[in-house]
């Protein structure tokens, strides 16, 4: 029986200098498989004729075309496997103008010709990783949106403030929150959703047969849960916030899940402008007032009795009228079944809860236990939960 060898991840690195292409290959070729070029221009037709090159690494100041040029033809171009790469820049420690107008071009990482190796490795498996499962999930969802006929939701998760987590707290802890909620993702989503690892502390979610009203109402559900989580690391609390993007196809079969992808992630950067902890969809940000009739209606009637018993009071008051509306068919049934009268006409009155909301309240509690607006409902249910470092 043969050995089947798994193939190493392919890393372009361009630089005229012969002597840092070899510190660079020396240092990484455990790792990954390297090619090498000696200028932009050869680095990019490379490009053109290497389907399998997953990361670019790539010096500013070359002959015939310069990094600055080459990332411009990267970025620029028509074939989607070419201008998604991840493309690592290679800058000197006082460059500053370099590395602001490299990354506006649209430059993914830097380093310096000086980086350890482990720092220097970690990075590019991250780059690797992160084209690697854009790349299969646009395969593979690309597939699920055709057969859905433009029927899918796109949640983008981004974690705030992520960078100064790592940068106060150390990398290992920002790893730590982001496989936390990797982890929660996984357990609260329903079986047909996708989760895809689009960056450190950046998720995404993409959901057939979803709207956007039943993305949103799990967004805010998914947010107010891990605000209720205290992460301790020595002697410092930390809490955790999201802000999350919302997108759909709204039955448009000729949307690419990459459109929709950077759509949802443009709308994650509308929120974090705003001061983050937030969901943001096409409309807005979406709050419990403007999230649509059955996004209302789901509502955990768990989480109002922990309220009530812990003295929050005031917290479940908020949420009576829909409590009423959610609970209106369980009371309906009982007053059936125990024959007893419990002024269920006065109870709607007075929650202001009309025919059309009574006949809506009963068709969606039938479904609520398996539609992903309540699918964190245990969740929300839990008290503050610490994650120790």
């Amino acid at each position: 029986m043969s050995e089947v060898v798994a193939q190493l991840p392919r890393v372009l690195i361009v630089d005229d200098s012969r002597m840092v292409r070899a510190s660079l290959s020396k240092q990484i070729r455990d790792k990954f498989d390297v090619r090498e070029e000696s200028d932009g221009e050869a680095g990019w037709q490379t490009l053109l004729l290497d389907p399998t090159i997953e990361v670019v690494i790539s010096d500013i100041g070359m002959p015939r075309l310069d990094g600055f040029g080459l990332l411009a033809r990267i970025r620029g171009s028509r074939l989607s496997r070419v201008n998604s790469l991840p493309v690592l820049i290679i800058s000197g420690e006082d460059e500053n103008e370099a590395r602001m107008k490299a990354q506006g071009m649209g430059a993914t990482d830097f380093i310096t010709k000086g980086t350890p190796r482990v720092e220097l490795v970690a990075r590019i498996e991250a780059l690797a990783k992160r084209a690697q499962t854009r790349r299969e999930l646009e395969e593979s969802r690309e597939q699920l949106v055709r057969r859905n006929r433009g029927d899918v939701s796109v949640m983008v998760v981004q974690v705030d403030h992520y960078d100064q987590i790592c940068e106060r707290f150390g990398h290992s802890v920002g790893q730590l929150v982001h496989r936390k909620l990797s982890k929660l993702l996984s357990a609260k989503v329903r079986k047909e959703d996708t989760i895809a690892h689009l960056a450190e502390g950046q998720f995404a979610v993409i959901s057939p047969s979803a709207d956007l009203d039943a993305c949103g109402a799990f967004a805010l559900r998914l947010r107010r849960a891990i605000e209720t989580i205290v992460m301790t690391y020595k002697e410092h609390r930390i809490r955790i916030s999201l802000t999350i993007g919302l997108t759909s196809a709204h039955g448009d079969p000729n949307l690419t899940l990459e459109e929709l992808l950077q759509l949802a992630v443009s709308r994650v950067a509308e929120g974090t402008l705003l001061g983050g902890n937030r969901v943001v969809s096409e409309s807005g940000e979406v709050n419990q007032d403007n999230i649509g009739r059955f996004s209302r209606l789901a509502v955990s009637v768990d989480h109002a009795l922990t309220q009530i018993r812990s003295g929050s009071r005031d917290e479940a008051r908020k949420r009576l009228r829909e409590l009423a509306q959610t609970l209106m068919p369980l009371l309906e049934l009982m007053e059936q079944d125990f024959d007893v009268s419990l002024n269920l006409l006065m109870l709607a009155e007075k929650a202001q809860i009309t025919a059309l909301d009574l006949h809506t309240a009963t068709t969606v509690t039938a479904s609520m236990e398996t539609s992903m607006a309540t699918a964190l409902t245990a969740t929300a249910t839990n008290p503050p939960t610490e994650w120790r470092g």
